[in-house]
């Protein structure tokens, strides 16, 4: 007979948080701190949304989004999670840039980086102030029109090669483009820049272990394997979800799911009006991307001056489209040191994300799909010997993922790694408009995404859900 993964479970609950990404974790663990009874459903095994791991065989785990992150999530962590959490962030040492324009190492923080524009690339004292304090100012608010290519044209104009040194990083950490609203570049750069990059010490899987320990000490039911079908809207106002056949009943539902599929699939577009729809089906989804995980054999070790990221690319000019393209000229590689898990088995790992279309991988028939993830491993491979000498010789284990793999995993539309684009941030916002009780968290709108965005988010809506409860008769 199988398993009852609701078994236990109460007939109703003050909230339901469909899904466990960074932002449905943080959302629950607020709301059940506060004294609601809050049900947590994961369709997945696993807690953690993108935020995940996974093991192989000889000790070696990989973490698959755990690159790096601002010094804010110190703060963040320690507000709403526990000090254990915020004292295991730790920053990176060396963030490196190797490509044909230039080759150099930073701490990425705004005062190192204020003496590379100056020094190493010849800009103007006063251009490069005025370039921070303009980035930092940037807020919700802004003027959407100016683009973020026209920020640099503004302060930097001709000079593609700051462009890339100031870019790179972003598009890799949020998907960002040249052509999208400068605050999606800005309010996450400055970010950054204000401390460096962090990296959270012993892996993903053991802070999604601290987390759910913090959820279940304050009364939240997690339950895996629960996959919510539908969420019932009765009088313009939530009334339950329907989980693994089930129903059960609610006065709030925060989706930590895709955004369009929340409101097409999960609750229907017959209960939104039609601006609203329209609006919807108009938001459009984030870039995917493909990775290669190398496990280096237990004795082998990497020498720390290859850096904790490490932004690479063989192409001669910078453009955002090529970031995407199947013929891949730009990698990022995480470098993960034993020092990354100090209290397990001391290995060597290495993570190699590139961006990618959806498109490129989804119609691929089983043949041509796994010859494709063969030669991305093996021109993976091939780069990699410039960083890691004899890197063949050296593994002892090796695969890869592709837009089809975050898809199967996580559910998201497209395997869209960042949610969606900034106009789904208005959409997601505005559920509660057109369905009380109804609200959405997660990586929506640029500013949004990555692990500190997805956090912040989980905490804004927590506390909408609050505010609206206390006013609900219970």
């Amino acid at each position: 007979m199988p398993k009852d993964f609701l078994q236990g479970a109460k007939p109703s609950y003050d909230i339901v948080v469909i899904g466990s990404g960074l932002a449905g974790l943080t959302a629950a663990n607020i709301l059940g701190r506060a004294g609601y009874s809050v049900l947590l459903l994961e369709q997945h095994y696993k807690l953690g949304g993108m935020a995940t791991w996974f093991k192989r065989p000889g000790g070696h785990i990989f973490d698959v989004s755990l690159h790096g992150f601002p010094a804010g999530m110190i703060k963040s962590c320690k507000r709403y999670w526990s000090e254990q959490i915020a004292d295991s962030i730790v920053p990176l040492r060396s963030i490196r840039f190797d490509n044909p324009m230039f080759s150099l190492s930073t701490t990425y923080n705004r005062d190192d980086f204020t003496k590379l524009l100056i020094e190493r690339f010849g800009i103007a004292p006063e251009a490069v102030k005025a370039f921070f304090d303009t980035a930092r100012g940037m807020n919700f608010y802004d003027d959407q029109s100016l683009t973020t290519g026209q920020l640099f044209e503004r302060f930097f104009p001709g000079r593609e090669d700051v462009v890339r040194l100031l870019m790179e990083p972003i598009v890799y950490a949020n998907g960002s483009t040249l052509e999208d609203p400068a605050i999606t570049y800005g309010i996450v750069f400055s970010n950054f820049m204000s401390k460096g990059v962090y990296t959270f010490e012993g892996g993903t899987d053991r802070l999604i272990e601290l987390m759910r320990e913090q959820l279940e000490a304050n009364g939240v039911d997690v339950r895996i394997k629960a996959d919510a079908q539908r969420i019932h809207v009765e009088n313009g106002r939530v009334a339950g979800v329907t989980v693994n056949g089930r129903r059960i009943g609610c006065r709030a539902v925060v989706s930590n799911a895709n955004l369009r599929l929340t409101i097409s699939h999960l609750v229907g577009e017959e209960h939104f009006d039609r601006q609203f729809v329209d609006d919807a089906r108009a938001v459009r989804l984030n870039n995917s991307s493909t990775q290669v995980y190398i496990a280096l054999k237990p004795d082998e070790r990497i020498d720390e001056d290859t850096g904790d990221l490490l932004f690479s690319s063989t192409a001669r000019h910078f453009r955002t489209d090529l970031l995407l393209s199947r013929d891949i000229t730009s990698r990022t590689y995480s470098f993960y040191y034993p020092r990354t898990r100090p209290e397990g088995r001391p290995r060597c790992l290495i993570v190699s994300s590139t961006n990618a279309h959806y498109s490129d991988w989804a119609g691929l028939p089983d043949e041509a799909y796994e010859a494709s993830k063969r030669d991305l491993i093996e021109t993976t491979l091939n780069h990699l010997e410039r960083y890691v000498p004899r890197v063949r010789e050296r593994i002892d284990f090796v695969d890869a993922s592709t837009p089809r793999t975050f898809e199967h995993y996580t559910r998201h539309a497209f395997g869209a790694s960042f949610g969606t684009k900034f106009e789904g941030l208005a959409v997601s916002r505005a559920l509660p408009e057109q369905v009380r009780g109804l609200y959405h968290a997660g990586s929506v709108g640029i500013i949004m995404s990555g692990w500190l965005g997805a956090i912040n988010y989980g905490v804004i809506v927590a506390n909408d859900v609050d505010s609206l409860l206390l006013k609900m008769p219970v």
